[in-house]
């Protein structure tokens, strides 16, 4: 790359408008965004973002396809390995090895990926998810939960059980899901219960992929504790099952959709065992 064209790219970015857009396609990923899409996250009038597209894309930092009615844009990886190869090419006398890592040059091998599960009261099941998450995810993911209206406390079989299998309880707790409006950055947001996955969520940091994964309410059986310690077993053996499944899948190599697609997949396996 020359420096005129690097110029030009960096340019192109030097305005905020336009910066938030291509900032916005890198996070779609391939799958891309269409122009109303990206016109409603960031409040621009169509006249405007028209305008910003046009840019971004005569430069070639972003591209086009046509489906049906709509135009989905993406952003140009090659252009942006590119101009980041150009910009970092004298460093270190050329070895990129000497370059210092942070969080955001990881690659997806490296990367800790940030899981939040969601359910109405957030005392069983997603606090299951989490505890397994992060004891099998072995540092490659961190797992939160929440709840929409939490129960303020942890069910006491879920924590039993979790101590069976030689899992950390003791910073568990019910928490709303407001708590993570801002921070952390989520990768995935999957909801665990039918009711949370019919309410109007808020808006996630870093636009993850989400998913539902019902699983039946230990917190709503009736009977002795011997039913509602059976009812919780059940509940997490299809966790365990469904993030084995999630923890194996090859990261690095399936794009937004297809990693969608999978965690779909995924969450359809109580319906076909009925």
């Amino acid at each position: 790359m020359e420096t005129l064209n690097a110029a030009e790219l960096l340019a192109a970015l030097g305005h905020e408008s336009r910066l938030s857009i291509f900032r916005m396609l890198v996070e779609a990923g391939r799958e891309g965004l269409n122009a109303s899409a990206i016109g409603e996250k960031l409040g621009l009038a169509p006249a405007t973002l028209s305008f910003h597209l046009a840019h971004l894309s005569r430069v070639g930092l972003i591209g086009g396809r046509q489906e049906g009615r709509f135009i989905f844009y993406s952003s140009d990886y090659g252009a942006m390995d590119e101009l980041l190869s150009f910009l970092t090419s004298n460093c270190c006398q050329g070895k990129s090895d000497c370059l210092p890592r942070t969080d955001s040059m990881k690659t997806l091998n490296e990367r800790i990926f940030k899981v939040l599960f969601l359910c109405t009261g957030n005392s069983a099941r997603s606090i299951l998810a989490e505890a397994i998450l992060n004891h099998v995810g072995k540092g490659r993911f961190k797992a939160y939960s929440a709840g929409s209206h939490p129960a303020g406390s942890v069910n006491p079989f879920a924590i039993d059980i979790l101590k069976q299998h030689g899992m950390p309880t003791t910073e568990l707790r019910s928490k709303n899901w407001d708590e993570f409006q801002e921070s952390p950055r989520l990768d995935f947001v999957i909801t665990v219960c039918d009711r949370a996955a019919g309410e109007v969520c808020p808006v996630w940091p870093g636009q993850p992929i989400t998913a539902h994964w019902g699983i039946e309410d230990p917190a709503a059986v009736q009977g002795d504790d011997e039913a509602k310690r059976r009812a919780v077993s059940k509940a997490f053996r299809e966790l365990s099952t469904r993030i084995t499944l999630f923890t194996n899948l090859p990261m690095q190599k399936l794009d937004t959709l297809s990693l969608k697609r999978e965690l779909d997949a995924i969450g359809m396996l109580r319906e076909k065992s009925r």
